[in-house]
């Protein structure tokens, strides 16, 4: 390390050669001004050839400077003890090329954006991503306040009911106009190159030890864990239910078994639906099984529900995975619904059979892009687990949608895919809503209710319904259903980042069951009244939820208050937990 610090260490070695080159540039520049003017264009020419060369001489100084703080970074990873192999081999290939290939004077910057990655940094992402967030937060807020300030004078003033007006519909289109800014600054920054290709690489990753860990080279001597799928809920819980089995076998390096003859969606078992978890570890019998947490030698555990989970690993959601989490932390606005969504995404692999009709049941619809979706649950769930919310709240945040993307003058058609569990929705979308194209199938929405749900029909639909809404480009839904916040996780696996490409008219993200969820306070805040609290900066609070006003609800872990704050005060805090990194596979 002594070798790397004299190498890089650095701001002595860069000051002298930052004071080399000025000394060059002013004794340049006396001698250009010095000369005597008696052959103007000779003098000019000279000149614009010293220029060029200072000009050359700052921009390799400059690109030095990168390369020596990436060579430097790229050392310290190595030497970690927290990356993986595959991100190793990266960095390795990535040293190799950059020192075959030095940075040349002729056609310096040329020569450095060729070589070096094009990559951003932690940082900039993290930025990026809290300017978005924040431009939202804003503008919650004040609709909010302007909201309350027109309920208030509607009768004593009326006249300022337009004057209101007009000001939310000037905002909502400046809104609109920052939010398509940041999108544009986003595919212009020139890392989306690198985003497409990281988010490749960590799914590759991950579903490569997911097929290591699945199929073990001698089944009969492998440790595993035994899953019941038919958890007593609906199709969207006992997809979570499976997901949890999952990552409790990942982090625990057991195969998982799903025992799912019998399942209440499809008597036949995941198998007929879905590839099975294994191609050569299906069963546990003939060994004894032991219910969690077993002990060390048991070759066999047996998972309870989440809910019942005694005691509770630390590696529950909403933690990720620490080898992974500098990558994730870059590359995703959400990890942990990245996270989830890779077990997703190596579960829902359809059966010829099902494939076929994912297929042809979009055609049938007239599916296609660009389109927003939208998933409106009642029946059992409204008054119980949600509230009742009208169609025209749904629509507003689609309208709001399109509106942002024709912010440059171009006309956007409108269409939306209407998934829901009552079929009368589907027609008063239609009725209200004559310039939309909406497409929706009533009968599968008439099968997803209560007295029908649990057949080979209304199964087929609700696989139907979660595919396209995950294949949408934008979500507006309700987070309290699970069916929502599945086909979040599965559009994750579709882009680079599609953290935000969603609206909730309820609940933030959050995984039935899950550890605590923490956000760390970077800007104090003062209770302006009995219903905020006091935050100090580095602060953590445990979130309950976001108003959708500008404030969210939680908890001061320091000082036990619970109340409102700003969200915009806050960030996400990434918990992270060590887990094994698979190097065989």
């Amino acid at each position: 390390m002594s070798f790397l610090r004299r190498f890089f260490g650095s701001s002595s070695s860069s000051a002298w050669l930052r004071a080399l080159v000025i000394c060059f540039c002013l004794a340049s520049t006396f001698l250009i001004f010095s000369k005597p003017d008696n052959n103007n264009s000779a003098q000019n020419e000279e000149q614009s050839i010293t220029t060029k060369r200072i000009n050359q001489a700052l921009q390799l100084l400059e690109a030095t400077r990168q390369r020596n703080e990436e060579l430097k970074q790229m050392i310290e990873n190595l030497m970690s003890e927290k990356i993986d192999n595959n991100s190793a081999q990266k960095l390795i290939q990535k040293l190799d090329y950059n020192m075959r290939n030095p940075i040349s004077m002729g056609g310096a910057m040329r020569s450095y954006d060729s070589v070096i990655c094009n990559e951003p940094s932690l940082e900039y992402e993290l930025m990026r991503r809290r300017i978005q967030n924040n431009i939202g937060e804003l503008w919650n807020y004040f609709s909010s306040e302007l909201g309350k300030i027109r309920k208030k004078v509607e009768r004593a003033v009326p006249e300022l009911q337009h004057d209101i007006n007009s000001i939310l519909i000037l905002g909502a289109e400046h809104k609109r106009s920052l939010l398509s800014d940041m999108e544009r600054m986003r595919e212009l920054d020139g890392y989306e190159e690198w985003r497409h290709q990281e988010s490749r690489d960590l799914s590759d990753l991950v579903q490569k030890r997911l097929r290591y860990l699945q199929n073990p080279a001698d089944c009969s001597k492998a440790r595993k864990l035994v899953c019941k799928l038919n958890k007593g809920c609906g199709y969207g819980c006992q997809l979570h239910h499976v997901v949890y089995c999952f990552i409790v076998a990942y982090a625990t390096e057991r195969t998982l078994i799903l025992k799912s003859r019998g399942w209440r969606y499809h008597k036949g078992g995941w198998e007929e639906v879905f590839h099975p978890v294994s191609d050569s570890c299906v069963d546990a019998e003939g060994v004894h099984a032991n219910s969690w947490p077993g002990r060390a030698d048991s070759q066999v555990l047996v998972l309870p529900i989440i809910d019942s989970l005694v005691p509770r690993p630390p590696y529950l959601p909403l933690s990720i995975p620490e080898d992974l989490a500098s990558r994730l932390r870059r590359l995703h606005g959400d990890p942990i619904v990245w996270w989830v969504g890779q077990f997703l995404k190596y579960l829902l692999r359809p059966q010829k059979s099902i494939k076929n009709f994912l297929v042809s049941g979009a055609s049938k619809l007239g599916w296609s892009k660009p389109i927003v979706g939208i998933h409106v649950r009642r029946t059992d769930k409204v008054g119980t687990e949600a509230a009742f919310h009208s169609i025209e709240e749904y629509m507003t945040h689609v309208e709001d949608y399109f509106l942002t993307l024709e912010t440059n003058g171009t006309t956007i058609p409108r269409r939306i895919f209407l998934a829901s569990d009552d079929a009368r929705v589907i027609d008063e979308a239609r009725k209200k809503y004559p310039q939309y194209e909406v497409i929706g199938d009533s009968e599968v929405a008439r099968l997803a209710g209560v007295s029908t749900r649990y057949t080979d029909n209304a199964l087929y639909g609700i696989v139907l319904d979660i595919h396209l809404l995950s294949l949408s480009d934008f979500l507006v839904c309700t987070f309290s259903s699970q069916v929502c916040r599945i086909a979040y996780e599965i559009m994750q696996t579709l882009y680079p980042d599609a953290a935000h490409r969603f609206k909730s008219l309820d609940d933030i993200y959050y995984y039935g069951g899950q550890n605590s969820h923490n956000r760390q306070a970077v800007i104090a805040h003062e209770a302006r009244n009995h219903d905020e609290i006091h935050m100090r900066i580095e602060d953590m609070v445990g979130v309950a939820g976001n108003h959708w006003n500008g404030f969210s609800k939680g908890k001061n872990m320091r000082t036990n208050q619970i109340g409102l704050f700003p969200s915009f005060k806050v960030n996400d805090k990434v918990e992270t937990v060590k887990l094994p990194t698979y190097p065989n596979a």
